[in-house]
Formats: structure tokens, sequence, C-alpha cells
């Protein structure tokens, strides 16, 4: 048995969630059962358990870095924004309403929603060892640390051996590693063993003198400098890493293939393969030009459909999808994409918007509705004819859509329902997320457009797994897992 350990930041996007999924891999590796556990993530990116229960996509992808299947209990609080004042609040799996930012801080729902993660900790640390706890942003936001359910409250509830990560790549590290432990109350500061510098680029013998610096300053030791890298992949959970997506066509040799950006963009995880596959050259934009540019439009998940799909409207982007499909190019809607490719989108009881109806892009014959109750599934099933559910993939939506006219199904579930509609092998739409990680869906969308096939179908499964060992191996040759292992003797 260890204790729990715990990684938290100086700010956003340090690379809390890579290190802990690194961290749950090297316990498997060593004959631990590690799982990992965040109290409150703020996501669009999320994903169903097998329970059909939904939490942060983030959690999932640590769970198979540490080789147990995901649950709820691994992030009890999502928060899912449906606009930039306002969240869906999803607890222990489920959607409880939708709060403003006001709403949500106030001491007493911060209570308890506390009390939720400090009993799902409880129960995952009853079947885990280590329990491997991401923190949320940074640990020092003095306005919000008394409500805090993520951070140093909830590492003091664990018992946590608590490391501070620090990205040396956006500079000023002296000044935020400093700055964030000496905002800290002693009990708080106690719990942190060690400083993680994160992302530098170089040699890191030219730190070595950094490493002392900011040890006489702060009286914590710096554990390890992990390295800038670009080799190893993993999937990232914030928004922000939308910014570092590829942008604009690419070779001529290659199927261009072109992501719509939408204000509240979900799962685009769902498009991680075919950014891996060589036929292909995948971008993001929300430039209408770049969009006559490419050979397939993908329309992904949106948290607020109706909002987004106004937006496209009035930016230009849904006259030039409509004009891309006119002119021949393929068009595929996901989840909420697959509901603004409809005659209409209806929200007549609030849940996403404050528009009670809009008209959709007029490609599919459906009509969505959309209703309170949240669809979170795992699924399997058979893609157009096939004659077996040998493809898998997950629902997370709000909405139900019906079809003026017979059933033409994307897929058939195991248990006979149909899923989406297909007007013809350049226009479809699906509620099925991680529809293109099967590679009999990818090679059926790129077939109008090359006439190279897959040497062997892309084993994505044996992908991740060989990336989860590679970033292992990276933290062992950088950082001091003999202290690491000392602070989590019991």
């Amino acid at each position: 048995m260890l204790r729990p350990i715990m990684f938290v930041g100086t700010a956003s996007d340090v690379g809390k969630s890579v290190i802990t999924a690194g961290f749950c891999r090297i316990f498997r590796q060593d004959g631990y059962r590690p799982a990992p556990f965040k109290a409150q993530n703020m996501s669009l990116n999320s994903y169903a358990t097998p329970e059909g229960l939904e939490i942060g996509r983030a959690q999932a992808m640590q769970a198979e870095a540490a080789g147990v299947p995901c649950h709820v209990d691994m992030n009890p609080v999502l928060l899912k924004p449906t606009s930039d004042q306002a969240s869906q609040v999803v607890l222990n799996g489920q959607p409880i309403g939708t709060q403003s930012a006001y709403e949500y801080f106030r001491e007493n729902d911060r209570h308890e929603l506390f009390v939720a993660a400090t009993q799902a900790f409880d129960r995952l640390a009853a079947r885990f060892s280590p329990v491997v706890l991401e923190g949320a942003g940074s640990i020092s936001e003095l306005n919000l640390k008394r409500r805090d359910i993520t951070n140093l409250r909830m590492a003091r509830h664990a018992g946590a051996a608590t490391y501070l990560i620090a990205d040396i790549d956006r500079g000023g590290v002296f000044g935020s590693v400093y700055g964030t432990l000496a905002l800290l109350e002693p009990e708080e500061k106690a719990c942190i063993k060690g400083i993680l510098i994160n992302k530098f680029r170089g040699d890191a013998r030219l730190f070595a003198d950094g490493r002392q610096q900011l040890e006489e300053l702060t009286g914590v030791p710096v554990v390890g400098v992990l390295p800038y890298f670009r080799d190893i992949f993993l999937e990232e959970e914030d928004s922000v890493a939308l910014a570092r997506k590829q942008r604009g066509t690419g070779p001529a040799n290659r199927v261009q293939v072109a992501v719509v950006l939408l204000g509240r963009m979900s799962n685009f995880t769902d498009f991680d393969v075919l950014g891996h596959d060589p036929r292909v050259h995948l971008f993001y934009t929300h430039d209408a030009s770049e969009i006559t540019e490419a050979d397939i439009i993908v329309l992904p998940g949106s948290k607020n459909t109706i909002d987004d799909l106004i937006t496209l409207k009035n930016n230009g982007l849904a006259a030039a999808i409509v004009q891309a499909h006119r002119a021949g190019k393929t068009v595929v809607g996901i989840c909420g994409g697959y509901q603004m490719l409809g005659r209409s989108v209806e929200d007549p009881a609030g849940v996403e918007s404050r528009v009670a109806a809009t008209a959709g892009l007029g490609l599919l014959p459906v009509r969505t509705v959309l209703q309170g109750h949240k669809t979170t599934e795992q699924r399997h099933f058979a893609f157009r004819d096939q004659a077996a559910a040998t493809c898998q993939g997950y629902e997370i939506h709000m909405g139900i859509t019906t079809a003026d006219g017979p059933a033409q199904p994307v897929a058939t579930l195991t248990d006979g329902t149909p899923d989406g509609y297909f007007a013809g092998p350049r226009c479809w739409g699906t509620y099925l997320h991680g529809i293109l990680d099967n590679p009999v869906v990818v090679d059926e969308l790129l077939a109008p457009y090359t006439q190279e096939q897959a040497t062997e179908p892309f084993d994505f499964a044996a992908f991740k797994d060989e990336q989860f060992n590679r970033l292992a191996t990276l933290i062992r040759e950088n950082v001091d897992m003999p202290q690491i292992y000392a602070a989590l003797q019991p």
C-alpha cells in the first residue's frame, strides 16, 4: 500500500493531466493498482463510463494508463461550460442543472460538492493504491481558495504527498513557483513534497543552478526537470489545446479534412485517429475560404448547439458548408454537428440555450428536440451494412433526433436501435463519439478521395498503450523516483 500522490500546478495547462497519466502508468508497471482522481474538472471533453455515467475525458485517459476501467468516482464533479457565464454541473456522472459562475461558487453549493468529492475519493481509495490525484488551475487563487474542492483542501483530506508543477516554457518559472508557495498557509505548504519543472527545452544540466536557487528560495526540493516533447501523443483535455492544432490545408497528395471550430466545441478527441492517418491532412478552421478547399468537412460536437449554429450562420461558415456540399464535398456531423445538419434544432425547455429554436443547415431530413434527459452510454455497433457489431463508440447528448420519412441509419446498435442518418457517402450524421476510431468507418469516409489503402488497420489502443509506456520512461529518466516512493510510504 502506498499513500496517495497529488500533482498540482502554478497555473492551468502546465502539464498536470499528462504527468498524472505518466505516474499512473509507472505505478502500474511497478506492480501497484493505481487509479486517477480529479475532484472537479472543467472540460467539454467527456466520456461515458461502462455504467453509463459521465466523467472528464482526461480521467478516462488516465484510467487507461493505469490499466483499469474508468469509473465515475474518478471525477465526481464535472463542469461543462454552456456559455462564458454558465456551466452544466455533472455530479457523480449525472447532470444536476446549469448554474452561473456566481451561483456555482456560492459557499453552500461548494460545501455539498466537497462532501460528494471526498466520498468519491474515499470509495476509490478503498479499492486502489495509490490514488493519483490531479489538481486544477493554480493552487494559489486566494479569492477561490476557501471554496476549493479540488486542490490542497482535497490533498489534506487524502493525506496526499503533493508535487507542484511549473511550466518553464511560458517563462517566469522562479516567480510562479516562489509566489505560489509564498501564498500558501503553513498547513498547505506542508503538503508539498517537491517541485517538478516541466517543458524544459535544451540540456537540463544548464538548469542545475536554477534548481539549487529554487530549493534555497522555497525550502522545497526540485525532484525533476521534464523535457519539452513533441513525439509522445496523449489525448488533450483543455480547449486551450485547440490553439496548437494544425491550421490550414496541407500537401496536395493528402485528403484534406477540415474540422469546424465551434465556440463550445466538445470531444475534439474524436479526430485524433484521423490526425495519425498518413492519407489525411487534418486541420481545424473557422475560415470560410478554407472550408471550400477541404475534401471533407466535419461538424463536431457542441455543448450549445443552437448558439454555435447561429454563430456559423452569422460568420458565413454555414453558407460555406452548404456550398461545399453542393460542390460534391463530403459533410459529416457528429453529435451536436449531426443536429446542426438537420432541418431544425429546438430547445423548448431552455436546456442549453435561451433561443427556443433555429433552422439547421438542411442537409439531412431530420429534426432535433433538446430534452433534459442525458444519454451517456458506451456502444457497440454495426456500421452501415455490416452484419456484426464490430465497432465501438459512445454517446453523450441531450437531444432526440427524428427523421422525416424512413430511417436510413449510419449505424445499428447491438439492441437493434438505429443511429444517425445516412444520406449517402458524402453526407451523414451520427451521435456516436469515437466512430472515427474504427478503421472501417475511416476507409469508407476517405474512399471517394483516395485509392490508397491503409497497409494495415491502425490499432489506436495499441498506439496509446505505447505512448503511455514512452511517457513513463521519460518521467523515470528525469525524476527522482526514489524520493517519490519514499514520500509515499504510509
